[in-house]
């Protein structure tokens, strides 16, 4: 797939559905690609649905060859079992990532909620309202909402690379927060002379 700006692929892991969601950015243009789930057996032990999620992960990234790879941080409950087979649903996804060069960033799911919506609170339909605004989306609600979660950590992502407070990298290499004159020098064609 050759295409001009950055792709985006977003996760939002599960060990029974993971959502995916796959953006095209041109300046600030947000394109959807692909929005789906990965729907994983049951009736497979854990580990065969780790090797389904692997699979699946190597095609989509053959597929859309994304840029960049953000993923939703697992929730914390009260089950260790869950959260454990969560996180390793979450490392295969990023391993995967990793092997294809692909810089990961991780988002926990306030932040991402915060990102789209401005409410870190905001249940899954006002994320999905907003989601349809900003890239576009002319369908009604999504199958599964963990397609539309994947969409939002996406969309998260993008906004979080064109913020002019974002973290950069300062030449000692220790991070710092970046201000509004980092952001002219580095994005000379974004700014509008009066």
């Amino acid at each position: 797939m050759q295409t001009k700006g950055q792709i985006i692929l977003g996760i939002d892991p599960g060990t029974l559905i993971m959502g995916y969601g796959v953006i095209l950015v041109n300046d600030r243009a947000i394109q959807l690609l692909d929005m789906n789930v990965v729907k994983l057996p049951a009736q497979k032990d854990h580990y065969e649905r780790l090797h389904i999620i692997q699979q699946r992960m190597v095609h989509i990234i053959t597929s859309f060859h994304p840029h960049h790879f953000a993923i939703e941080a697992p929730f914390y409950g009260k089950n260790v079992q869950s959260m454990l087979k969560l996180g390793r649903a979450q490392g295969v996804a990023i391993a995967v990532a990793m092997q294809a060069g692909i810089p990961v960033t991780e988002y926990s799911p306030r932040k991402v909620k915060q990102s789209i919506t401005g409410n870190g609170n905001a249940d899954k339909e006002q994320v999905w309202r907003m989601l349809q605004r900003i890239a576009n989306i002319t369908s009604s609600s999504p199958s599964f909402f963990d397609a539309s979660d994947a969409l939002a950590v996406a969309v998260c992502h993008q906004f979080q690379m064109t913020s002019p407070t974002r973290d950069i990298q300062t030449k000692g290499g220790r991070k710092m927060k970046s201000n509004w004159e980092h952001f002219a020098i580095e994005n000379p064609g974004r700014i509008r002379n009066r």
